[in-house]
């Protein structure tokens, strides 16, 4: 008997049918009209408000500690709000603690924030909110101020023109690392939002009453882009949201909000089939320009004038005001500003940042040193990354990209990633989702599908294989481009003209025009024709079959290089994922999408549905692989056609998700002053999953016997008994023989049906054996016969399931599959499938793989056991038969 994966082989279900995006505008949720979205808003399980935050701020970086207490920031509120509640900080609930139980019995539900009173301050009925470090706050004996990064001289970065987020007034993500093994003393690290970007470590401690302190004024309290570990790789860029590693380090998201290529759903190859860019390029082209942020206006300018056809809003341009700040960090001379605080248009040469290196994962290692190294993971791509997830496997990596028409991208690392002696060997895969229902357009069908109904199938595009080192030298080569080169690259003007008062005006206007107009773009960085020219090798060899000068274009390029293998970068601001510590196959992985509108709700593409703007989280179920392929919507927020009424105590725009220890889920909010409710104020809340009442898919032989257990995923209120049915959908293939209980479960009954189509099972807990919050509970285990070859759906149908004080529980079926092997090729015994891969790689039946297998398959090739039973025997995996298989077969041997 071997454990598979439901959700590759779903024998019987149906795919739900999607829809898709708005090219190019950016406003495609302007253009889509709002409709009553049925199932929204709507929750699998419970949804309780624990806290709303102060007017004007969102609710970002939650953490749980080791003993239950929790914290969050206060990022970026109204500073009119009283008190410490008007400047961004960092603060727990004193007084309170989670259980773990998985209820959500441990603490009251704070009301609706109905006054100006309760909306200028944080709330909550479960503790009040203590204040452990704010934003700007002095460190280092006054040198430097908490969140604020400074140029090598000491100089903070708020004195320069450019724009930058709001230096020290958004704290975001929050970790805590522990040196001692209560978890009771260690360093909170928090991400601050901004750009450049900052990262703070701040010894806190935990007294004997559970309350914590922090210790600002500390010599090991710092701001780490300020130490010269994180200037020799360019300091960070807007530090969003992150996660604690399995190997206890701060991995902080760097949300390079300036990465996009091409705007919306264009793709590189447009660029070059239209050899233009006007209306296609992305903000990302115009990182090296003299004032990058001044692309905006003067692509207005150079419309209005005739210079090119249309005037667009280049995607990412705006998030660009930080570059010349990032300059300044790394030791460049500051040019001229202009009497607004802006910057003029002379250029900045030598330290000028590398747009390369910024986008990426940044773990903390040797967390408590004087001086922590920071590692950026360049070989897991480059995004804007919102935050990563980490499995149990340590190799494992889901991101999520935030902004309008970005990407969920999954990497995967050869070798556990905390086992390499050096960082510079991590070696992996990156890849790139496909959404692989059927898109039903609104043309076929006069209807959209609600996303609250419609799951989504993925299938994983692999990009490119590199290490971590083999990145870097990549992104090397570009470390010397300056705004000098922006000019020189793209018109006639040399460095010594612009050294002689030349009107940079001009120069810089001929060059915007070239990058605009062409087809190549930005010949500083990776060209549009060498991207163009990657998909191309990649479409005719496979990821391995790219020029060696090539392979950069993935890792460098990964939104670009997703668009040109036609991966769904279809996703509006993908915030948050999340799942539980040590995660294992069969946990959950939580995607928060803050708003399901643009790409995700217009015509074309992928994803083709109603709009939910206030948001959905899915739910993905990790297989032996650690992979998920299958994203199914849990809470879905209101559709802001709806009234206060249903959006009052919705969950509204996804933010950061956390998944605490028993499997309840912290959902922040993103949606300040947004419509539909009668409040302004964002909130956290507490979602507490639905009882999975679930059975085992499992492979057995042909002829042959296997067992399935039914069990429940937990139990939060405890369990005095259910009545379950699990019937097999196709009743050729497989029947159920048989049951067993569990011992500790007082009393039990079942039912089987004559032909072996189902059984029904009713059990009592009459002894109070399961206790409440109990996880993976047996209900009961099943016995199968495989009577013919095939697969079959395993349907599960709960009669009634109630708690130990006799109330309903809430809870949800999930059906599992059955896969029975082929039958004997030789006469003698069924072949097995000893790796439960689904290949049966032992045709003799001996139990495990040896070279008689190989001459089996090659005498029998040919043979009905072996032709009526493909997919049993396509080690190769290209969907036939054919003698490649045999060489694979021979290859494991081997």
């Amino acid at each position: 008997m071997v454990d598979l994966t439901r959700r590759t082989l779903m024998a019987t279900s149906t795919a739900a049918a999607l829809g898709a995006s708005v090219v190019g505008s950016g406003v495609a949720s302007a253009d889509v009209e709002e409709s009553d979205t049925p199932g929204a808003p709507s929750v699998k399980g419970e949804l309780k408000r624990f806290s709303t935050t102060a007017f004007g701020a969102e609710v970002t970086g939650p953490f749980v500690f080791e003993d239950g207490s929790l914290l969050y920031s206060l990022q970026h509120p109204n500073g009119t709000n009283p008190g410490k509640f008007g400047r961004a900080a960092v603060g727990y609930f004193g007084g309170f603690t989670f259980e773990f139980d998985g209820n959500n019995d441990d603490f009251p539900e704070v009301g609706i924030p109905d006054t100006e009173e309760k909306q200028r301050q944080v709330r909550s009925e479960a503790g009040d909110y203590e204040i452990l470090i704010q934003g700007r706050e002095p460190i280092q004996g006054g040198s430097e101020r908490l969140g604020v990064p400074q140029t090598p001289d000491g100089d903070g970065l708020t004195e320069f023109a450019g724009s930058s987020g709001g230096y020290g007034g958004n704290p975001d993500c929050n970790q805590f690392v522990s040196t001692d093994e209560d978890g009771t003393e260690g360093f909170l690290f928090t991400n601050w939002e901004n750009y450049p970007g900052c990262i703070s470590r701040v010894p806190i401690s935990q007294d004997e009453n559970g309350e914590w302190s922090a210790d600002v004024d500390s010599d090991m309290t710092l701001n780490l882009p300020n130490t010269e570990a994180f200037r020799d790789i360019g300091g960070t860029w807007v530090n969003c949201y992150g996660d604690l590693s399995p190997w206890e380090t701060m991995i902080s998201a760097e949300e390079n909000y300036s990465h996009p290529r091409v705007s919306y759903t264009y793709t590189v190859s447009d660029i070059v089939e239209s050899g233009t860019g006007v209306g296609k390029i992305g903000g990302c082209q115009f990182w090296n320009r003299p004032n990058p942020t001044g692309i905006g206006p003067a692509i207005e300018e150079y419309a209005a004038n005739g210079d090119i056809e249309e005037a667009f809003t280049a995607q990412g341009y705006w998030s660009q005001g930080g570059i010349e700040k990032g300059a300044y960090y790394l030791g460049a001379e500051p040019v001229d500003q202009t009497d607004d605080g802006g910057n003029d248009l002379t250029p900045i040469g030598d330290g000028y940042p590398n747009p390369y290196r910024y986008g990426y994962f940044v773990d903390i290692r040797d967390p408590a040193a004087d001086e922590p190294s920071p590692i950026k993971y360049w070989v897991m791509g480059r995004a804007a990354w919102e935050a990563p997830d980490i499995q149990g496997d340590r190799k494992t990596v889901y991101g999520c990209s935030d902004g309008d028409s970005k990407g969920i991208y999954k990497f995967v690392a050869d070798e556990p990633i905390d086992s390499y002696a050096n960082t510079d060997d991590i070696a992996g895969t990156l890849y790139a989702p496909k959404i692989t229902n059927d898109a039903a357009s609104v043309a076929d069908s006069g209807t959209r599908n609600s996303p609250a109904q419609t799951p989504l199938e993925i299938e994983w595009i692999e990009m490119g294989h590199a290490t971590n080192g083999e990145v870097a030298s990549w992104i090397a080569d570009y470390d010397d481009v300056t705004q000098i080169d922006y000019i020189t690259a793209h018109t006639d003007y040399t460095e010594d003209d612009l050294g002689t008062n030349v009107a940079y005006s001009d120069a810089v206007k001929e060059a915007d025009l070239t990058v605009l107009k062409s087809a190549s773009g930005n010949q500083n960085y990776i060209t549009n024709e060498e991207i163009v020219r990657w998909g191309e090798q990649y479409e005719a060899n496979g990821p391995d079959g790219v020029d060696e000068e090539l392979r950069r274009v993935p890792f460098l390029e990964t939104r670009a290089a997703a668009k040109e293998l036609g991966a769904s970068i279809e996703f509006n601001k993908a915030e948050g994922v999340d799942s539980v510590d040590d995660s294992q196959p069969g946990d959950f992985v939580y995607f928060g999408i803050s708003a399901f509108e643009d790409q995700l709700a217009d015509d074309e593409g992928d994803i083709q549905m109603d709009r939910v703007s206030g948001g959905i989280v899915y739910r993905a179920e990790l297989d032996p692989n650690y992979d998920v392929s299958r994203l199914e919507p849990v809470i879905v927020g209101p559709d802001f056609t709806d009234g206060p009424q249903d959006a009052d105590d919705a969950l509204r725009n996804i933010d950061n998700v956390y998944t605490m220890r028993d499997g309840r889920v912290l959902c922040c909010e993103d949606g300040f002053g947004g419509p539909a409710r009668s409040y302004p104020n964002d909130g956290l809340y507490v979602f507490q999953p639905n009882v999975l009442v679930d059975v085992q898919s499992i492979a057995v032989g042909y002829g042959k016997t296997g067992e399935a257990v039914l069990e429940a995923s937990s139990l939060p209120a405890g369990f005095s008994g259910v009545e379950v049915t699990v019937s097999v959908s196709n009743p050729d293939v497989a029947s159920i023989t048989g049951v067993e209980f569990p011992d500790a479960l007082g009393l039990t009954e079942s039912s089987i049906s004559k032909d072996g189509s189902t059984v029904t099972i009713r059990v009592a807990d009459t002894d109070r054996n399961v206790e409440a919050g109990g996880r993976d509970v047996p209900l009961a285990t099943l016995t199968v016969r495989g009577d013919s070859t095939g697969t079959t759906d395993l349907g599960v149908e709960i009669g009634q399931m109630d708690d130990e004080e006799g109330n309903a529980i809430g809870a949800e079926a999930r059906s599992g599959v059955l896969v029975t092997g082929p039958p004997t090729v030789t006469g003698g015994a069924a072949p097995t499938d000893p790796d439960g891969d689904g290949l049966y790689e032992d045709l003799n039946g001996n139990g495990r793989l040896d070279y008689e297998d190989i001459e089996i398959l090659f005498s029998n090739f040919d043979a009905d056991s072996v032709t009526m039973n493909a997919s049993a025997y396509d080690f190769n995996e290209n969907g036939q038969l054919d003698f490649d298989d045999v060489v694979d077969l021979y290859e494991e041997v081997n």
